[in-house]
């Protein structure tokens, strides 16, 4: 049985790669009787490993089918919302565009993520998310200073700044219906959502403590007391003594004694001290210096891999992993005091559940 501070809200979700899976994971996680649309297929079962396929039912129409389309018109009269990730157009195509389903259901809150939004130049453009956060500004500003920008993975665009938003949208959006408001069409575009994450470097760069160079600046990696360093070992830590009072704390337990160090927020000595922090580092092993800095107000944690993670004591502590058929696997986020989510159910395979959903939400076919 459902569980969570979504729990009674129906949503219809999609099939679609990437992001749009992420929301619909979320939104499961934390209640929602999400149900996803997906193409009819041979009924396989679901995978195990798709971890952000986890918590909905699935239901197989053919969406080239106009009956299989009227059953989904039927299936999202009675849903809170829709969440969709295609290129603009492909909805209105199929007889699905927020015209016609609002006409049917005029509270539906119409959720659309793509990575370029309904409009502007490149809208009908393909890309990926390294293209998306290209255009924010938010690409450049990440990387060492080779010059060469890195791909931060593709949490900055697919993720943070689409499917977060598109849930945070989906969201505001129901709570308005329920305040007695009108549903909507909600435009998520990815580069928007970077763009957004990235207000707080405009402020900086507004304020002229930002540059336009890359390891340069206090939160790039440019500044000695925000970054990460290799141990003896060859494994890394972080350090973020960024506070007067942390950055002191920092330099008695790495015994950084020189005067030099005096002068944290010179920036012309930034490439100097950080040399000397690299040569005091890399004198220990990871396991030797979390005995010394770990829980300690340095601001310190290791850099672990993803074998590491979820046998980390406070990743531990919090049950922030969780294993479900075998595969370890991030824990629902955030967490509620009152209404707690969890994982509803495995990973559906295509079409699984068709029947029971069209049972359950009182839908016949013809």
């Amino acid at each position: 049985m459902a569980q969570g501070p979504l729990s009674g809200v129906k949503i219809v979700e999609f099939a679609g790669i990437g992001p749009g899976p992420f929301c619909g994971m979320l939104l499961s996680d934390m209640g929602a009787d999400v149900i996803r649309i997906d193409r009819p297929g041979d009924g396989r079962p679901g995978r195990a490993a798709d971890v952000t396929g986890r918590g909905r039912r699935s239901i197989g129409l053919n969406l080239k089918d106009p009956g299989d389309i009227e059953i989904a018109l039927k299936l999202l009269e009675q849903a809170d919302a829709l969440i969709e990730g295609f290129r603009p157009g492909v909805m209105e195509r199929n007889g699905l565009g927020p015209d016609v389903v609002l006409a049917r259901n005029p509270n539906l809150v119409y959720g659309r993520m793509t990575g370029w939004g309904q409009t502007g130049a490149l809208s009908h453009s393909a890309g990926h998310d390294l293209n998306y956060i290209a255009i924010t500004g938010a690409l450049h500003a990440m990387g060492d200073g080779d010059g060469r920008p890195r791909p931060p993975l593709n949490l900055v665009g697919d993720y943070g700044g689409g499917a977060l938003y598109l849930a945070m949208g989906v969201l505001a959006g129901i709570i308005n219906v329920k305040n007695g408001g009108k549903g909507q069409v909600i435009d998520v575009a990815m580069s928007d959502g970077a763009a957004s994450l990235a207000a707080m470097f405009y402020g900086m760069k507004a304020a002229g403590i930002w540059t336009d160079d890359r390891e340069a600046n206090m939160l790039d990696g440019g500044a000695h007391f925000y970054d990460t360093y290799e141990c003896a070992d060859g494994k890394w830590v972080s350090i973020g003594s960024i506070e007067p009072q942390f950055y002191a704390i920092l330099r008695e337990k790495a015994g950084l004694t020189d005067p030099a160090f005096d002068a944290q927020m010179d920036k012309s000595k930034w490439p100097e001290l950080k040399q000397k922090v690299m040569d005091v580092i890399k004198t220990k092993t990871r396991d030797e210096w979390c005995e010394i800095m770990e829980g300690t107000d340095i601001c310190f944690a290791p850099v672990l891999s993803m074998s590491e993670a979820p046998k980390y004591k406070h990743n531990t502590d919090r049950e922030t992993f969780i294993e479900l058929e075998g595969v370890i696997q991030p824990a629902p986020a955030p967490r509620f005091s009152e209404t707690p989510g969890k994982v509803q159910r495995r990973p559906a395979g295509l079409g699984e559940h068709t029947d029971e959903i069209l049972k359950d939400w009182g839908v016949s076919r013809g």
